[in-house]
């Protein structure tokens, strides 16, 4: 499981720019907090080769999928959430996580952690709000 600033990263696939190239479908991890995008670290070598080659070669654009089978790779294991659920169940799971990190965080008695964790569950508590506002009005904001 891959963590960023104490949350949980959020499974998914991205396109992300090498240079002047863009490369489609690359499985990503995601922040739901802090936004950070990382390369899955299953397929960070094949990303890593394909963007030099695509970048030498003069691509603007190529397809990760084109180029590299990841039939064979567990990517979704190393993610709590995958970007295909429900966005209010993803937010919601990373609040309850955060919340049992909050009361580890007051049994160690480690208060920096728990100021984190607390502004973690601030950003997490506005994002559930947005979803629900949005749900609430149809998906018209």
């Amino acid at each position: 499981m891959s963590f960023c600033c104490g949350a949980s990263m959020i499974g998914t696939k991205g396109t992300l720019k090498h240079y002047r190239t863009r490369i489609h479908n690359v499985p990503i991890l995601f922040c739901p907090v802090c936004h950070r995008v990382e390369v899955h670290y299953l397929v960070e070598n094949e990303y890593e080769i394909l963007a030099e080659y695509a970048h030498g070669d003069g691509a603007s654009e190529v397809d990760f999928h084109d180029y590299v089978d990841e039939s064979d790779k567990s990517l979704n294991e190393n993610s709590v959430n995958n970007e295909n659920e429900d966005p209010l169940a993803v937010v919601q799971s990373q609040i309850d996580m955060a919340l049992d990190l909050l009361t580890f965080a007051r049994e160690l008695g480690d208060s920096e952690w728990e100021q984190q964790l607390k502004r973690r569950l601030g950003v997490l508590s506005q994002r559930r709000f947005k979803l629900r506002q949005k749900r609430t009005s149809g998906g018209t904001k």
